[in-house]
């Protein structure tokens, strides 16, 4: 009887996790737009029926794809988290480990293939840049408890940072952190950032970097005021007007 089940049972896993592989690196390479259920099929070496019968369609297919890596992301992010409050003391954990906990995990699955490795880094890359309403929808529905949870220890942990500033900086972290991994391409022009390198090596380059950025953006100065766009578009304001407040500013920072 078991083994039996197991006959069964294994080549409907077995074409289920083809088509999700599969499906995976296209949406990487051509994004999920541009990536047709033909495309998937041909490639997994499946009819039709096969997708319609495990996934009811390209958007569940989709959904399928994040969610079976993100399930595992966010309770690894819940996890940390709470290690960290609980040997904190009482105290919220300082915001350098919360950096770490929330995007250092999902760095560090890059090395790891069993968790989708660097394709799925790439994935979530373009994914949180896609122009797709259906797929950002996804996303902020699969990461809303965990951002949530992160958003209020980043506010316990920066009493002095209003909690609309740590919402709007938190933001600016998830896309510097999506742009880093969605834009390889760029990055291999820029840094020298070698394609074929392994892809541990290309995270241990990468993580140092996008750390210290983000720790430092959370930990900024509170602008005061309204910045000025660049030009004054739309304020009346001259480039001479912003020159001349340029001068006055670094006319003060010299007194100070």
């Amino acid at each position: 009887m078991f083994t039996a089940m197991a006959v069964i049972t294994q080549p409907v896993a077995t074409t289920r996790n083809r088509i999700l592989d599969v499906a995976e690196r296209l949406f990487v390479k051509h994004g999920y737009d541009g990536t047709s259920l033909r495309m998937i099929t041909g490639e997994a070496k499946v009819n039709l029926a096969a997708v319609n019968y495990h996934f009811g369609g390209k958007e569940a297919l989709m959904e399928a794809v994040l969610k079976r890596r993100l399930d595992w992301l966010n309770e690894e992010r819940m996890r940390v988290l709470d290690e960290l409050e609980a040997s904190a003391d009482g105290r919220p954990p300082r915001p350098h480990k919360i950096v770490e906990a929330f995007f250092g995990t999902l760095i560090g699955m890059g090395s790891n293939r069993e968790l989708g490795g660097e394709v799925f880094l790439k994935l979530i890359g373009r994914s949180f840049t896609s122009p797709n309403g259906f797929i950002r929808a996804l996303l902020a529905e699969e990461y809303r408890e965990v951002v949530e949870r992160y958003k209020q220890a980043f506010i316990n942990a920066l009493p002095e940072v209003p909690r609309q500033e740590v919402a709007w900086r938190f933001q600016f972290m998830l896309g510097a952190t999506a742009y880093a991994l969605a834009g390889s391409d760029f990055l291999q022009v820029s840094v020298q950032f070698d394609s074929d390198e392994l892809p541990i090596e290309q995270a241990r380059r990468l993580w140092p970097r996008l750390y210290s950025f983000l720790v430092g953006g959370m930990r900024a100065a509170i602008p005061e005021g309204d910045l000025q766009p660049l030009g004054g578009f739309g304020l009346g304001l001259s480039m001479a007007d912003l020159e001349a407040a340029d001068l006055d500013d670094a006319d003060d920072a010299a007194v100070a």
